[in-house]
């Protein structure tokens, strides 16, 4: 790996692992609605039409649905396709391509052929955007048997993720958070490596309760926990989910919190309860605790504040989890 570091944030690390995954591998292509000429409504694919022509950066028709198509075609037959979908909220009509095709793949052609293909998009709450643009429904896809689900929290992690994800051999949907696209730099090393999909993070150690979260609430949960003792996971990828860290975690702390900006039913957090219940139930001093948003359609720009995670909703569920 290379010494040299900068200052990055989320967006200059993902154009930074794009653009050194596509210098390293001819068969990366890059498919979505103004990720060219553009760079993408973001910026993120910005100057990579120049450097690699149309040919491997396409601008393609406002069709989410033929964007990932196409990229499940182009990733059977040999192809490493990166395909971007502007906002969570635009992805629904990709479903039936990832779920009934892109998930299915290996397994129907009995491992003749796999999918090797990722698809992009920016997720969640917090930059006060219209309907559909701030979705966080990653819960979705989890449910997807042969699709992974990664969700990076700072741009070190985005660029290893990234690149992880560019060379694995399946499916993964990629979720970046708008809220942190540019909200946080820290050092990101120019050159290759790489950070497993199957591995969380403990990003503080503690004692006292353990409190999960990934993405954009990781860091409210950090601002949250400055006054307990906390061990705090970052699961980082969702699935395939790290069960010996999260684990290993609840039986030193023996209590739980989880944090996310998703609705509450159903969320990701219901099957994370779920599975820390059925393996890790006796080694429990309190019941699982959920901090999330709340069972209702994404609220447009002036109540956004009030449905996501604040810093004080998550203190005061940390607080709860202490007194048993």
């Amino acid at each position: 790996m290379s010494q040299n570091s900068k200052k990055l944030n989320m967006v200059q690390a993902i154009n930074l692992a794009l653009k050194e995954e596509m210098q390293r591998d001819s068969s990366v292509v890059i498919l979505g609605e103004d990720v060219g000429r553009d760079g993408g409504v973001f910026r993120v694919t910005e100057d990579l039409l120049e450097l690699f022509g149309d040919e491997r950066v396409i601008d393609t028709p406002l069709a989410e649905s033929v964007i990932v198509g196409a990229a499940i075609g182009m990733a059977a037959y040999g192809l490493k396709p990166v395909a971007e979908i502007q906002f969570m909220g635009f992805i629904y009509p990709t479903i039936d391509q990832i779920f009934s095709h892109a998930s299915r793949i290996r397994n129907r052609t009995r491992g003749r052929f796999t999918c090797p293909m990722v698809v992009r998009t920016p997720y969640g709450v917090g930059i006060k955007a219209p309907d559909l643009h701030s979705e966080s429904t990653e819960a979705l896809f989890c449910h997807m048997p042969g699709v992974k689900v990664v969700v990076p929290s700072s741009p070190y992690n985005a660029k290893g993720l990234l690149i992880s994800s560019i060379r694995d051999p399946d499916p993964v949907i990629f979720l970046e958070s708008t809220r942190l696209y540019r909200l946080i730099k820290e050092d990101v090393p120019e050159g290759e490596y790489t950070v497993p999909l199957d591995k969380a993070r403990i990003v503080q150690e503690g004692k006292d309760v353990t409190v999960i979260a990934w993405g954009s609430m990781l860091h409210r949960t950090l601002q949250a926990v400055e006054e307990f003792d906390a061990e705090v996971i970052d699961l980082m990828t969702l699935s395939p989910l790290d069960e010996e860290t999260i684990f290993k975690s609840v039986k030193k702390t023996g209590r739980v919190v989880i944090v996310h900006e998703a609705p509450k039913t159903c969320g990701f957090g219901a099957e994370l309860s779920a599975t820390i219940a059925e393996d890790a139930m006796l080694y429990l001093k309190a019941p699982l605790i959920r901090v999330t948003g709340y069972d209702i359609v994404m609220p447009l720009p002036k109540l956004e504040d009030y449905y996501m995670p604040t810093v004080e909703r998550i203190k005061k569920r940390i607080e709860e989890a202490m007194k048993y």
